[in-house]
């Protein structure tokens, strides 16, 4: 979309999380995974990626926490997921920008949002309406 590779999924997940920076970091780590997948296919067929790919993420705790090797309380649950991630941005595979919540695209697809974002998502995403009066 844009120019860019981009995958989106939606799975029910088979544990429950016990806060919202659990929640998010199990879905980071989830990202983490298609980007190696899509990192391997690249260079599978010839373009091997000369940069760290790029994690957009708009939840500056859960980057806080995958920055930072010094165990919280509110990570203890998702140890293995901490581990993985913070290997892949010590070895320079990924990297995991901040992007502010109103510049996340796929909210459109995921939540309810205002009025205005919702149009502006749209019209960057490249989304016309084709019965809108011209």
């Amino acid at each position: 979309m844009g120019g860019n590779l981009v995958t989106w999924r939606s799975k029910k997940q088979n544990v429950v999380s016990r806060s919202s920076a659990e929640a998010e970091y199990r879905g980071m780590a989830h990202g983490v995974c298609e980007l190696l997948w899509i990192r391997r296919l690249l260079t599978e067929l010839g373009f091997k990626p000369e940069k760290p790919m790029e994690l957009h993420y708009d939840n500056k705790s859960v980057i806080d926490i995958a920055h930072n090797p010094v165990p919280y309380d509110r990570t203890k649950h998702v140890e293995v997921d901490r581990h993985f991630i913070k290997e892949k941005i010590e070895n320079k595979i990924i990297r995991l920008p901040f992007i502010k919540s109103e510049d996340q695209l796929v909210d459109v697809l995921t939540k309810a949002i205002c009025e205005r974002v919702f149009h502006d998502s749209l019209t960057k995403l490249g989304i016309v309406d084709i019965y809108a009066p011209t």
